[in-house]
């Protein structure tokens, strides 16, 4: 297990290095937007991570920077300060890398790895490479043929999903995020999921038809917030290939959306039935009638908070710092999203405002009596 482990962090370094090998040093250490990091912070960040805790906490040794600890933690410098602050330069941070990365051998060499940290980081990195891919849009830098734009396929319509009780989190035979656990029995009614994701040309129609301007569709938060940032749809809607997946739109829109559709967004409990629930043999599996799932992040209803029984593991700042606001569950994956991340148990979240994330939505119904 260990060299494959070993094999497996040498090969997500090598997909982090050729996200920005053809990026010149201004567009790395530029940031793009006040709500991304400059992409050179991210590569320091990685760094910075794998030497906490599978340097220091796990093989013992002191940190490579202690220095630089503040600087590239998440919580003591936030994205709105990091364009302002005194970064390591492109070649300063892949340096960084490469050293803590020889430290982290050295230790996996002396003590073993350990299962759960080791997987930690090593998603810990892939999960970042997404991210940075939305700095990489917000400034048009995505590599060609980023984002696919191939259509959905597959037909329209709706599912019906039976209600009743099904294990919902993470099963404990594998890697899983705190979030995901304690696995445990939720119940939900019956009800009905579209098959696909909302398409381009579907929300364009929203468009035409008032979207942006039909006040009963908007809460009063999110209408506030439309109206304060003049938001309309995203430019990609109209570019991109009218039959793929609609993206770079929030929680705020697509809450609007499903009220204008007489519809609403499933719940994460409902989302996560529909993609696992695999028990009438007299049906294929809802999750293979499911099309699209991964093609974007699909917003839910639900608010981020924690399942019964939660306990923070191994770092509180994980999951817990985020539960009980307003950060809102997104389900599935997107094109971006690495498949060692991207399981049916998986939660995503941000702010209901946020657009910079390759989001997009299913609706939901209640199943008619």
């Amino acid at each position: 297990m260990t060299a494959t482990l070993v094999d497996d962090l040498h090969a997500v370094r090598q997909r982090t290095l050729a996200l920005v090998a053809g990026l010149s040093d201004c567009d790395l250490e530029r940031q793009v937007d006040p709500i991304m990091s400059p992409l050179v912070w991210d590569l320091a960040h990685i760094a910075a991570y794998e030497d906490l805790w599978l340097v220091h906490r796990h093989a013992g040794a002191p940190l490579l920077r202690p220095d630089l600890a503040v600087r590239y933690d998440a919580f003591e410098t936030p994205r709105a300060l990091r364009g302002d602050i005194e970064l390591l330069d492109t070649a300063g941070a892949k340096a960084y890398l490469a050293e803590v990365r020889d430290r982290v051998v050295e230790g996996i060499d002396r003590h073993g790895a350990d299962p759960v940290l080791h997987e930690m980081v090593l998603r810990h990195e892939l999960q970042h490479t997404e991210t940075m891919r939305h700095g990489l849009a917000l400034g048009g830098l995505l590599a060609d043929g980023e984002p696919p734009d191939a259509p959905l396929g597959g037909s329209d319509g709706w599912i019906t999903v039976p209600g009743g009780p099904f294990p919902m989190g993470a099963p404990g035979a594998r890697f899983s995020y705190d979030n995901e656990r304690p696995r445990h029995e939720a119940a939900v009614p019956a009800f009905r999921i579209a098959r696909r994701p909302v398409t381009n040309a579907t929300w364009l129609t929203f468009v035409e038809g008032g979207g942006y301007e039909r006040r009963e569709w908007w809460s009063r938060e999110a209408w506030a917030w439309k109206e304060e940032y003049d938001i309309t749809h995203h430019p990609g809607v109209a570019t991109g290939h009218p039959d793929a997946p609609v993206c770079h739109v929030s929680w705020f829109e697509v809450a609007a959306f499903a009220r204008a559709h007489g519809a609403r967004l499933p719940t994460e409990a409902e989302w996560e039935k529909a993609a696992t629930w695999d028990q009438d043999p007299a049906q294929p599996p809802l999750s293979h009638r499911l099309v699209g799932i991964g093609r974007v992040w699909e917003w839910t209803a639900s608010p981020f908070i924690g399942y019964p029984g939660f306990r923070a593991h191994p770092y509180r700042e994980y999951s817990e710092v985020f539960f009980g606001g307003t950060y809102r569950v997104l389900r599935g994956g997107s094109w971006a999203t690495h498949p060692r991340i991207a399981s049916r148990t998986f939660r995503n979240w941000d702010l209901p405002e946020r657009r910079q994330i390759f989001a997009g939505l299913r609706l939901a119904r209640d199943e008619e009596g």
